[in-house]
């Protein structure tokens, strides 16, 4: 079976441009034209992506985009944000409400086709990490089974917060997580104020993983977001 991409988007051209190319890629599309109709399509079926405009006509694409990452069933759907909207302001609550990539219009159909095709990419490569007993990226090896971690040859002392936040980091790579959503999926609270808590346990982290700690980007006015290469 294809795997099914949400259109969340209230332009007839651009819908039909998007349908079309996606099809041709393989891909089973499914179209809602404003924000109410995407929630029934999430409610129905969850998809294997959705690709989401900002400017919906009955409430912002930001609401869609939350009301997923606050969704147990449906917090781990990739979301690709499609808008005019292109000043930084606009990427970084784009980022901070849960999206994994910002596409702002007009753009290239070619490069929009590669970054869906990166989304799921990492999707089903989260997916599959998930349920791993191991996982080892260059001198960085972690044991999910007995929640232990090594630089190298060497075993490091991680709290268990530590322990949980850099599990989000690694299986999460490539995608950067906000601090907004490292307290919800780590702390399990929902609270701005205390992002300066991320903070403190990202840079005790950090240095405890030594040179791998390196592999820990910041994403200025975002969060942060685990670099590492594919092994």
């Amino acid at each position: 079976m294809n795997e099914l991409i949400l259109i969340v988007e209230d332009e007839a051209d651009l819908v039909q441009s998007l349908e079309y190319n996606l099809q041709q890629q393989g891909y089973d599309t499914r179209v809602a034209l404003d924000g109410q109709s995407a929630l029934e399509a999430l409610d129905e079926k969850r998809p294997a992506l959705v690709v989401l405009d900002l400017m919906l006509p009955d409430m912002s694409g930001l609401e869609v985009c939350r009301w997923i990452r606050n969704e147990e069933t449906m917090r781990a759907t990739p979301v690709l944000i499609l808008t005019a909207r292109g000043e930084e302001i606009d990427r970084i609550t784009g980022f901070e409400a849960g999206a994994d990539d910002y596409v702002v219009k007009p753009f290239c159909v070619d490069e929009l086709m590669l970054r869906v095709r990166a989304i799921l990419r990492r999707s089903q490569v989260e997916s599959q990490e998930l349920h791993a007993d191991k996982m080892q990226i260059g001198d960085l090896f972690i044991d999910f089974a007995a929640h232990r971690v090594r630089v190298g040859e060497k075993e490091v002392e991680l709290t268990p917060l530590e322990y949980q936040l850099l599990k989000v980091l690694v299986i999460r790579r490539g995608r950067t997580q906000s601090r907004e959503v490292l307290l919800r999926d780590v702390w399990d609270i929902e609270a701005e104020v205390m992002t300066r808590t991320v903070d403190t346990h990202m840079q005790r982290l950090r240095a405890k993983l030594e040179q791998c700690g390196e592999w820990i980007a910041t994403v200025r006015g975002v969060g942060y977001r685990f670099e590492a290469e594919e092994p």
